[in-house]
């Protein structure tokens, strides 16, 4: 059976390379005769596994050294829990900017733990534009501010950072972690799900900075307790091994082809191709603000839900899959991660124009 152009929002297409290195390591990982799913998180085998991923981490997103680099199972969701219980431990104030899903999701968790203020919201225009934040309007003894960095639901993305003074920025990065360059030292803490551009589902990066560990609510679990996670080397208790090593494949690959600024420059063309595509399409649109538009998520739209319906049943027939857009947006989304490669995007958008020219 032929490949697929997977345009999945998550779990994601990964690189054919990587597949077929791990197909080829599947009984016998380096010569240790075993699986990676079979041996201990406990061996030395393993170790340099989960270490060189780390390391790796470091280097290519240039993680400065006051940083711990952590891996977590429970999915980006469990963070949602999992940074109240750690920073809400000054005033028991935070701030969260609400420009999606994820992020009122994150918002009604943290609800939970103490006084959390909205502190802004694109609610009013369904989450189509990046609201702007002022520092005045920043809650100053706030424990942290929270944004969702990319919003893979709506195809938007925070291109200027909120201002927050000596409040910690935290942001969910799942959609856009590894996409291009970021500033680690900009944000108090960075996390995201890796199975959108980093690897497989089962695995959550947390990257926070080392001042804001060690003081988490009393009744924390101890396996969210960040402290605890840092000083066992993300093995106090059993990591998600498989999806770590696959990681650690993606992150070989993202250094084999230049690192972070080649993987941008990849992911620019990319977008660039199908949102060019869109604003000079009659049939098809986007409606998200250009200013704030996803690199990694473009959503688009036919005039009917009839039409909709039929491009995504021809879609798909044509090998071009999961173009279904969120039932909360409706339409059509591309998710163009750094797996997808450009000539995926090139054949979606002249299958696009057949399409239009037919209908």
């Amino acid at each position: 059976m032929a490949r697929v152009y997977n345009f999945s929002a998550g779990p994601s297409m990964l690189p054919e390379s990587i597949l077929n290195r791990a197909a080829a390591e599947m009984l016998d990982y380096e010569g240790s005769g075993q699986s990676v799913m079979e041996m201990s998180h406990r061996s030395k085998v393993y170790e340099g596994i989960i270490f060189a991923a780390r390391d790796l981490f470091r280097k290519i997103l240039n993680v400065p050294e006051d940083y711990e680099i952590l891996f977590f199972q429970g999915g980006a969701s469990l963070q949602f829990a999992g940074i109240p219980m750690n920073l809400l431990n000054g005033s028991g104030k935070a701030d969260y900017a609400l420009t999606g899903q994820f992020a009122t999701k994150a918002y009604n968790e943290a609800k939970k733990y103490g006084e959390i203020k909205v502190v802004a919201s694109s609610k009013d225009k369904n989450f189509t534009y990046i609201p702007k934040i002022a520092q005045a309007q920043v809650t100053p003894n706030a424990d942290y501010l929270y944004i969702c960095m990319n919003n893979t639901i709506y195809g938007t993305i925070w291109r200027d950072l909120p201002q927050t003074g000596n409040v910690p920025l935290v942001a969910d990065i799942s959609s856009c972690f590894l996409s291009e360059p970021m500033d680690v030292s900009q944000f108090g803490l960075i996390y995201g799900g890796a199975q959108k551009n980093i690897g497989p589902a089962g695995l959550t990066v947390v990257i926070v900075r080392k001042d804001l560990m060690g003081k988490a609510l009393p009744y924390t679990p101890t396996v969210m307790d960040y402290k605890v996670m840092a000083d066992n080397d993300s093995m106090y208790n059993t990591p998600p091994c498989y999806a770590i090593y696959m990681c650690k494949l993606m992150l070989e690959w993202i250094e084999g082809i230049g690192g972070l600024e080649a993987i941008k420059a990849r992911n620019l063309k990319k977008s660039s191709i199908l949102y060019d595509f869109l604003d000079s399409s009659q049939m098809f649109g986007n409606p998200v603000v250009k200013e704030d538009r996803s690199m990694m998520n473009v959503t688009f739209v036919a005039p009917t839900e009839e039409l909709n319906e039929k491009f995504i049943k021809e879609a798909t027939a044509a090998g071009f899959v999961n173009l279904k857009g969120h039932r909360s947006v409706g339409g059509m989304r591309a998710s163009i991660y750094n797996a997808m490669p450009i000539e995926g995007v090139e054949k979606l958008v002249d299958f696009m124009a057949t399409f239009e020219r037919r209908n």
